[in-house]
């Protein structure tokens, strides 16, 4: 929001201007983005009057001009302008002077005939954009005056960037007042004033839709005079604050709610239809906006309605149907106060961004209505004219806002600034921020002002008491703690432990946002109810994750178009899932990508793409760290997003915790990723839980070693085979291993050949054959009932 300072200087005394003021404002939380000075960029311009244009003796679009700088004498100057004409007021830059860019003005001939200076554009001036014509002045305006002088272009505009939470600061008022408590001043501003009615005309208002709008001002305005102008003061003020004059009405509405931050809108009465309605929108309902364009509204947005249809879409934009034009001469204005929640976000589906949206989403005082309308009143009677009709304000109080008490502690307020304050202090910083505060046992209770929606909390009140007391004059304090020794654990591996091992396994850690695109979303789990944001920061990024894979998906890809065709990625981070509670869930889990060459180039091993079982042992890898690497099995499985045939569920103690595989091919054509582009996710609980280590002694007596080579059906898996092994050999086995696996022709169509490596050892003793071809036999026995395994011949 851009301030003049010369504006706030009629609301406020500045002891300081410039960067000093700038810098006490963003010391306050109202960070300021620029300082500009409009010193104009040229001397030598004066006001000056056309008397007498005529034609260019060779020149067909010139004319010759004699103007008056009010000094007794004329001065002839040559003028293409279209707009030149006997008695216009304009800007004349005199022989000697110089505009912005260096340009000197110097006496010179045009097509023959001597011109003696220049009448200059506002472009020219650096003033505005427009190069249509000269720059017209009032008719008022003091002749030879210095240009600069008159329009007080001594001035400095003020770029405050406001956070979402100070609408009460969209304002020069706003922010204003906040100087007023900064330096302990009087806020005083213009006289405001009723406006006395001089005819009973008004205009039916229904609030179909107090919750939306709980309060609704509106005045007739009658026998405006066409053809006014408004005043060089106020569209000085407007072009500062980065607004273009259009028309007194529209002009006037602009500088009420740059002064004290209420919008308003003059609709043409004569277009109007009946009464007025605020409503929301039938679903489908079209409206054509003052910028030209036709939008289709949907059913939660609210509308401004005559008896016939939207005239307006209600804290966005008015209607182009209702616009005043110059030969308006009847108008009304309307003030009113809109929820946040109902206007949050509606402009922004629409492609829209304007004033007066900025400050409804963020909250207008919901008593500044009748105010807005008196001054607006006041202004237009001055400017234009007319007969006032009564202010007629429809509300629904108990819609509006409601302003609780908030508590402060006192002991509360030293903890968190780490200093002490004296409670008149406090007191004395609460009234001058407007707020009512009475003492209490424990410190205060306090009432915030109307515009204040920011203040719900003691945190808010800490605040304020810390932005005005001065965030320079806490003192810095070394803090002061017990410094203990944690706890080491050995039941949880470090994360850090993790992420080196990936690393060093070559993968490379990413960190994706949270926040992804729903049609990103349902690609990888389609039939799942996202989680949408209220208020998302971007349109692509309106859902809650509900895996990083999306994220991940995405850096390849953009890894993939700048030539990188060897791709490790994984992240640490949260996932969100909806519960059956209707609450959402936040899990933290580990997730990675892999494609493209399972090696670096090099000369020495074979070119292979990465696959499904190289994805599984980096993964494998990782839930070993916990020595625990018994409970964990992977069994086939299905997911979404995963390849049908190369999708593993992973299980810990038989219960579902991740899962791995290729990414769906309907998935990589959409993301124009490689087929064999691999993905896995492990819950972080399951992954970094570890089994504390024990002791166990080592046997001092010799260990057996048996391999057996049984032939199973193709469907039956290695895991399968070993689990069943680990069953039936009883305390004796010490580890079982797969060391080779058979499919030819001495094996069954459909058959596979398993060589198995078992390990036997006792602790207390040498075992015999007799023990050994026990446990043997007892493998063999369960392998042939459960799995139909047989002894290889």
């Amino acid at each position: 929001m851009k301030i003049s300072q010369s504006w706030l200087a009629d609301w406020v005394e500045l002891p300081h201007g410039g960067d000093a003021l700038a810098e006490q404002l963003t010391m306050a939380g109202l960070e300021v983005d620029a300082v500009t000075s409009l010193a104009p960029g040229f001397h030598g311009v004066v006001v000056a009057r056309i008397v007498e244009l005529t034609a260019h003796p060779d020149a067909d679009k010139l004319r010759v001009a004699q103007v008056d700088l009010g000094d007794g004498t004329l001065r002839q100057v040559v003028c293409g302008a279209p707009n030149a004409r006997v008695g216009l007021v304009s800007a004349l830059a005199t022989v000697g002077g110089e505009l912005p860019g260096g340009m000197r003005i110097r006496k010179a001939k045009l097509r023959g005939v001597v011109s003696e200076g220049m009448l200059c554009s506002a472009a020219e001036l650096g003033l505005d954009e427009d190069a249509a014509g000269i720059l017209e002045l009032p008719a008022e305006a003091p002749v030879g005056r210095d240009l600069g002088d008159w329009l007080g272009l001594d001035d400095t505009v003020i770029d405050v960037d406001l956070t979402p939470n100070r609408g009460d600061c969209f304002s020069v008022r706003g922010v204003a007042r906040e100087l007023a408590a900064l330096n302990d001043s009087a806020l005083t501003g213009p006289a405001s004033a009723s406006v006395p009615a001089t005819h009973d005309g008004v205009l039916p208002v229904r609030l179909a839709a107090p919750e939306a709008c709980a309060r609704f001002a509106g005045r007739i305005i009658r026998n405006l005079q066409p053809g006014r102008r408004s005043p060089t003061w106020l569209t000085e003020r407007l072009r500062r604050a980065g607004i273009r004059a259009i028309h007194p009405v529209v002009d006037i509405t602009n500088y009420v709610m740059l002064e004290l931050g209420q919008p308003l809108h003059g609709y043409d009465l004569a277009q109007l239809s009946g009464g007025i309605t605020v409503r929301f929108a039938v679903s489908g309902e079209s409206l054509v906006l003052l910028d030209g364009r036709e939008v289709t509204l949907a059913a939660d947005m609210l509308v401004i309605a005559d008896d016939q249809a939207p005239v307006g879409l209600a804290g966005v934009m008015g209607g182009q149907s209702s616009a005043v034009n110059e030969a308006t001469t009847e108008v009304f204005l309307e003030a009113a106060w809109f929820a946040p929640e109902a206007i949050a976000g509606r402009a922004r589906r629409l492609g829209l961004h304007t004033d007066a949206s900025v400050r409804f989403e963020r909250g207008v005082d919901f008593a500044l209505p009748e105010q807005a309308i008196e001054r607006a009143t006041a202004l237009l009677l001055e400017i234009c004219g007319g007969t006032p009709g009564p202010v007629q304000v429809v509300e629904v109080p108990e819609h509006l806002p409601q302003r609780p008490s908030v508590a402060l502690r006192a002991h509360r307020l030293q903890a968190v600034l780490g200093t002490t304050l004296e409670p008149g202090e406090v007191a004395r910083i609460f009234t001058r921020l407007g707020l009512v505060a009475e003492s209490t046992a424990e410190g205060w209770s306090v009432t915030p002002p109307s515009q204040r929606y920011d203040i719900q909390l003691e945190v808010d009140l800490i605040e304020e008491v810390a932005r005005i007391h001065g965030y320079d004059r806490i003192p810095r304090l070394a803090e002061q703690a017990r410094l203990g020794i944690r706890t080491a654990t050995e039941s949880r591996t470090p994360e850090e432990r993790v992420r080196q091992l990936l690393v060093d396994r070559g993968y490379q850690e990413a960190v994706t946002y949270s926040f992804i695109d729903e049609r990103v979303q349902t690609q990888f789990f389609p039939g799942e109810a996202p989680i949408r944001l209220a208020n998302p920061i971007a349109a692509q990024m309106n859902v809650m994750r509900r895996s990083p894979w999306p994220g991940l998906a995405a850096a390849a890809r953009d890894n993939l178009s700048r030539q990188q065709a060897r791709i490790r990625l994984f992240e640490l981070g949260a996932q969100f899932e909806l519960g059956d509670d209707g609450e959402v869930h936040e899990r933290q889990v580990i997730a990675g990508l892999a494609l493209g060459p399972v090696w670096p180039l090099q000369w020495d091993l074979p070119d292979r793409r990465v696959d499904f079982f190289d994805v599984k042992g980096d993964l494998e890898a990782l839930l070993t760290l916990g020595n625990g690497a018994e409970r964990w099995t992977f069994v086939p499985g299905e997911h979404a997003a995963l390849h049908p045939g190369q999708c593993a569920v992973v299980l810990r103690d038989r219960e579902p915790a991740g899962h791995v595989g290729a990414l769906h091919p309907r998935l990589a054509g959409a993301l124009e990723l490689p087929r064999d582009t691999f993905l896995f996710v492990v819950d972080v609980a399951a992954a970094l839980g570890a089994r504390v280590p024990g002791y166990r002694s080592v046997s001092r007596y010799p260990a057996v070693h048996r391999d057996l080579a049984v032939v199973v059906d193709e469907r039956v898996l290695a895991e399968q085979l070993l689990e069943s092994v680990r069953g039936s050999a009883g305390p004796w086995l010490q580890s079982v291993e797969i060391f080779d696996i058979y499919r030819g022709d001495r094996i069954d169509k459909g058959r596979k050949s398993i060589a198995l490596s078992l390990i036997l050892q006792a602790p207390s003793r040498t075992l015999t054959d007799a023990d050994v071809e026990g446990v043997v036999d007892s493998v063999i026995d369960r392998l042939g009932s459960e799995l139909g395994a047989r002894i290889r011949d």
